[in-house]
């Protein structure tokens, strides 16, 4: 049995004529007929009862009328479904993000105008470190990651583009001495305790402060691993150390925390937005393009 079978006796039931039916479904009749008949002979039992003035349904096909109607009803919001999907009108997007990305303003408007743009896309959003979001991106569990790095280089197969850098502000308690200062110099940190991401996190971010404090002229001395941001600055709150975090998190206020501009040109993180390489997926290219809206 055929779809277009149901079609031509869903024609001719709701019309209880063949003539109008077969024009109707843009055929003649009496291949339209014949179908009709071919369909009974399948079933093997009469849907219409006939006569030269009359059409009507019987009993069978009655029941089969609400069955075909339904099933067609159905093909047909299957296939709409699936073109939706298709162009990335409908789905599920999952996105990533690094804990500091919600501060920013990037993050919020993006996702705000795709919404509105494609409401009928579930957005799967999910926080993770950047090492995560790459490893997630391969095993096919995330579709796109914003994340933090402090290069361009990324996993095979992942393509890693910048949308923006983030200066470093250091973070200390408003009774240290350095709470004063208008900006910092990386060498005035010396002696200090430093609270800082555990390794592999994959921002990059330890070792850019490393880096920074190589350039001074020291080694930090890292007093204690969080991994989270808010976190760190809490630690810093209670007396622990300083820190060093991407200038959005200055957002997070805590009592007795100061933020600090950091007067080095290389004391940024950049932000970035990773995909698989040459994935076509509609959902995707309609989110990226939101993005880009954004700065027109």
């Amino acid at each position: 049995m055929e779809l277009r079978h149901l079609r031509y006796f869903v024609a001719v039931a709701e019309e209880l004529h063949f003539s109008r039916a077969a024009e109707k479904l843009h055929i003649g009749q009496p291949p339209l007929s014949q179908q009709i008949q071919a369909l009974e002979q399948e079933i093997g039992t009469p849907l219409f009862e006939r006569s030269k003035r009359h059409v009507a349904l019987t009993a069978a096909g009655k029941r089969f009328y609400e069955h075909a109607k339904q099933i067609l009803a159905t093909v047909e919001s299957a296939a709409l479904e699936a073109k939706r999907i298709g162009i990335g009108e409908e789905g599920e997007l999952r996105i990533g993000f690094t804990s500091s990305l919600p501060f920013s303003n990037l993050l919020p408007r993006a996702i705000q105008a795709y919404r509105l743009k494609y409401p009928k896309v579930r957005l799967s959003l999910r926080e993770m470190f950047t090492l995560d979001q790459y490893q997630a991106l391969q095993n096919d569990v995330l579709d796109i990651g914003f994340v933090r790095f402090t290069g361009l280089d990324a996993p095979e197969g992942i393509l890693l583009k910048e949308i923006g850098r983030d200066p470093l502000q250091l973070v200390v308690h408003d009774s240290h001495p350095l709470a004063a200062q208008a900006k910092i110099k990386v060498e005035m940190l010396k002696e200090e305790p430093f609270v800082c991401y555990p390794l592999g996190t994959g921002s990059g971010l330890r070792n850019l402060i490393r880096r920074l404090c190589h350039q001074a002229g020291f080694e930090p001395h890292i007093s204690q691993e969080a991994r989270e941001a808010t976190t760190q600055i809490g630690l810093v709150a209670a007396g622990i150390g300083i820190s060093m975090l991407p200038s959005p998190l200055a957002l997070v206020q805590i009592p007795h925390v100061k933020f600090l501009p950091i007067d080095e040109e290389d004391a940024y993180i950049a932000m970035g937005l990773a995909t698989i390489a040459r994935a076509n997926n509609a959902l995707v290219t309609n989110f990226l393009k939101t993005l880009q809206s954004l700065d027109e």
